[in-house]
């Protein structure tokens, strides 16, 4: 019989080399440091075929167990996802609790979600990621014995709490789809309005909120760590020339992320779905950039993402002049920028880049007001529409204006104005 610890944070991590994949230790223990885990030991393993019982094979599984029992280790991390039955098999094996990739990532989520919606949303993800493992925590109430009267309370408490776990799920999915409708009406309002939407996207720790804080003003936390924010944040975006746009930050991407967030998140991954341009932040500075470019991509392709994308290749600061000239020729031909979030340089040339991708259809003319319609006259003022005035003989406004289609019919409608604009001057 083997009960599962449910305390302890000193832990050994297992990096995983599976044939064919690729590997990342250094994110590895950057996920690992991020729970705040003690790692008291490490392990690397080649893995060429999976193991069905351990996915480590018999002498690793063996090799782990030696290094958790002079370790005194509260917990084993594995760089991979395992099976709900390899899971079990380690942690009866190790006789400690075993943590694969996903419930990695999940518990860094749990800890970092801030917002009402967020916490609903890792909830999920934990419920649905937990309900195929719940033998795990009963393998010493499952059913011993056959026959009528015979049969052992295991299975009442693991259909209990299957029940019980799917009764939450369902009234997850429905608070969550009440918070969607919301979301959905500000998509609408915001379409309605003809209001462009810019929506950020990049790997994790790639410096997104950084640059969302730059260009909006703002202060959304952020801080040189994985997934330091989940919770989506919007801000309007000033472009000038009259021109706004709604800016959205989003959830960082990883290498593996587990399906279950995905789908959890999905609701909220609809900002990138509709946006109307996609800001892809690169780390200029990781060795991996290209492939954490694609690793973002895999996931902008799950979730229906084809927006048209600019890609803004961040943290040029750590760059000296020479990397910076081979890091452009790297993406010669893309729509590329080239910023530093921290220090402000190449953030008016992104604006302008984003202002060209957005920019709607506009109209310009000529429009004749009369003396009385002074109240008009502010709002296109307001607007920066104005290009030109002149005074006529009687007295009449004539104003040379340059503005977008969807702020002409927002000013036909607010005011009841019937005029259309002309070539020339009255």
């Amino acid at each position: 019989m083997f009960d599962r610890p449910q305390v302890g944070n000193d832990c050994v991590i297992v990096n995983v080399e599976l044939h064919g994949e690729d590997n990342y230790p250094g994110e590895f223990l950057e996920l690992v440091k991020s729970t705040q885990a003690n790692v008291v030991g490490s392990m690397s393993v080649n893995v060429r075929n999976p193991h069905p019982r351990y996915f480590l094979g018999t002498g690793k599984a063996e090799e782990v167990a030696s290094l958790v029992h002079d370790a005194k280790s509260d917990l084993v991390i594995v760089d991979h996802s395992l099976t709900p039955s390899q899971e079990r098999n380690l942690e009866s094996l190790l006789k400690c609790r075993v943590l694969d990739r996903a419930g990695l990532i999940l518990d860094i989520f749990a800890q970092r979600a801030r917002s009402f919606e967020g916490k609903l949303q890792v909830e999920l993800a934990q419920l649905e990621h937990l309900s195929t493992r719940l033998i795990r925590g009963w393998t010493h109430l499952e059913r011993q014995k056959g026959g009528i009267g015979l049969r052992g309370p295991g299975e009442t408490q693991l259909e209990t709490d299957r029940r019980l776990i799917s009764v939450r799920i369902k009234q997850i999915k429905k608070r969550l789809d009440r918070v969607d409708s919301r979301r959905e009406q500000g998509r609408r309002n915001r379409k309605k309005s003809e209001l462009p939407t810019v929506s950020v996207v990049g790997y994790t720790n790639a410096g997104k909120s950084t640059l969302f804080n730059r260009l909006t003003d703002s202060d959304v936390y952020s801080a040189d760590q994985l997934f330091a924010t989940l919770d989506p944040t919007i801000r309007k975006l000033e472009l000038g020339a009259g021109s706004d746009a709604v800016i959205a930050d989003t959830v960082g991407f990883v290498s593996n992320l587990p399906h279950e967030l995905v789908e959890s998140f999905r609701s909220t991954l609809q900002e990138t779905r509709e946006a109307t341009v996609l800001l892809h932040i690169i780390d200029a500075a990781d060795p991996l950039r290209e492939t954490r470019r694609d690793q973002v991509q895999e996931v902008l392709s799950e979730i229906g993402a084809d927006v048209p994308q600019i890609l803004v290749l961040n943290k040029i600061d750590l760059l000296d002049r020479i990397e910076r000239d081979e890091l452009l020729d790297e993406f010669l031909g893309e729509d590329v920028v080239a910023v530093s979030a921290v220090t402000g340089e190449g953030i008016e040339s992104l604006l302008d880049r984003i202002a060209t991708r957005v920019q709607p259809a506009r109209r310009t003319g000529w429009l004749t007001l009369s003396a009385q319609q002074g109240k008009e006259r502010s709002m296109l003022y307001n607007r920066d529409a104005v290009k030109q005035e002149q005074i006529s003989a009687s007295g009449e406004f004539i104003l040379k204006l340059e503005i977008a289609e969807h702020d002409w019919h927002r000013f036909l409608k607010q005011t009841g104005f019937e005029g259309e604009l002309v070539m020339d001057p009255v």
